[in-house]
């Protein structure tokens, strides 16, 4: 038995952001806080919408403090304003930093703490404030998902926390809100997508609805990736990739993510590397760790993907999977983490810690092929030039 979490309201496709007061008022809130980051500020986006609800009757307050990878240091201001306003829902608009943050303020000014009470294994169920999402990346998957991820600022962690208390109640999923995603941005989103699916199809918490929504998402974006990278103006490819990054969001909230996510994250605490990038350095070398132990699963991928046909057999075509993975990587420019501008020494000498991190995130343990500590290293060690 597989037990299913779902937001309990959809607003999908084009102009669908016009959508977000009739949303509010049927959610019953009066008083809500839009979390976002300065750039959207700077667009004109939070002010179109702050318009919209005002017009409508909300009495409507704005945080636009968000950070990249928030870290718990970030989430002060954040709480403080919801507790100002006296919000009775919170709507997070951007990528998945903006999302992510939204979730955790809606609990923290619920709950009170710290972050770190609510971090993986715990599973939280709440109380929190209502959530609505608007994404504004085609990546992220978070407008779908009872996760939210927080960087610890005294340790640089990266803490995955979990549970329904983080899946919002409702989400906007408008694709003409990415059409102006510069290309850099298009392909590190589009990739975290792919690794979203790809891994809630192969992870051990796998299940029949998770892995549907897995394979469609990873057949559009096998499909439309490349394209949206060299001309996001094309606004049939944008629509096909919003749609994938949230049933990748869908699928992995319903089964799990595994090996790629767990190195990722201390990649990025570290380092400070986006999301999506770091999850495209680990992808090939991790995929290729882990075919053995899920071979048909991966090749049931690589098909959904378009890189191998029915008549292959599963063997050719999850090493085909891990071939078309490297060649995305030098189509969409991936850098090593030495061509990022990582220093070798210094990533040398937190491998022990990052593998420690990595394990104790859980998200190793959901991997077809689960590692030691010892091979996280060796991928680390494999991957960095």
């Amino acid at each position: 038995m597989s037990t299913i979490t779902l937001s309990r309201h959809l607003r999908v496709g084009g102009g669908a952001t016009a959508e977000l007061p009739e949303l509010l008022t049927t959610l019953g809130a009066a008083r809500p806080l839009i979390v976002t980051d300065a750039y959207l500020v700077s667009t004109g986006l939070i002010a179109k919408v702050s318009e919209s609800l005002v017009a409508a009757g909300f009495e409507v307050a704005v945080f636009d403090r968000t950070v990249p990878d928030p870290t718990t240091d970030s989430l002060d201001a954040g709480v403080d304003a919801v507790h100002a306003h006296r919000a009775d829902l919170v709507v997070g608009i951007g990528g998945g930093s903006p999302m992510d943050t939204a979730k955790a303020l809606a609990l923290l000014a619920v709950q009170g703490g710290s972050m770190r009470d609510y971090k993986a294994p715990t599973v939280n169920i709440g109380p929190a404030l209502p959530v609505v999402a608007v994404p504004t990346t085609a990546g992220s998957g978070s407008e779908a998902t009872q996760f939210s991820i927080i960087t610890e600022s005294a340790t640089d962690e990266k803490m995955l926390c979990a549970g329904p208390a983080f899946l919002p109640i409702g989400a906007v999923v408008d694709f003409e809100l990415t059409v102006s995603m510069p290309a850099r941005l298009s392909a590190d989103t589009g990739i975290d997508a792919l690794t979203h699916a790809v891994e809630a199809y192969v992870s051990r918490k796998a299940n029949p609805f998770a892995s549907g929504m897995a394979l469609q998402g990873i057949h559009a974006i096998g499909k439309n990736l490349r394209t949206v990278y060299a001309d996001g103006t094309n606004r049939d490819a944008r629509e096909a990739m919003m749609l994938a990054a949230t049933q990748a969001g869908i699928a992995f909230s319903n089964s799990s993510v595994a090996l790629v996510h767990g190195m990722s994250r201390p990649i990025g605490g570290h380092f400070h590397v986006a999301h999506g990038l770091s999850n495209a350095m680990l992808f090939p070398a991790v995929t290729e760790f882990s075919l053995e132990m899920a071979t048909s699963r991966y090749a049931d991928c690589a098909r959904a993907y378009g890189c191998a046909t029915d008549a292959e057999p599963d063997e050719h075509a999850a090493e085909a999977l891990v071939a078309e993975l490297r060649t995305l990587n030098v189509d969409l420019e991936v850098p090593t983490p030495l061509a990022y501008g990582i220093d070798r020494q210094v990533w040398t000498e937190r491998l022990p810690l990052m593998a420690e991190q990595a394990l104790a995130s859980g998200s190793p343990g959901n991997n077809p092929r689960v590692p030691s500590a010892e091979e996280i290293v060796s991928i680390y060690t494999a991957i960095f030039g």
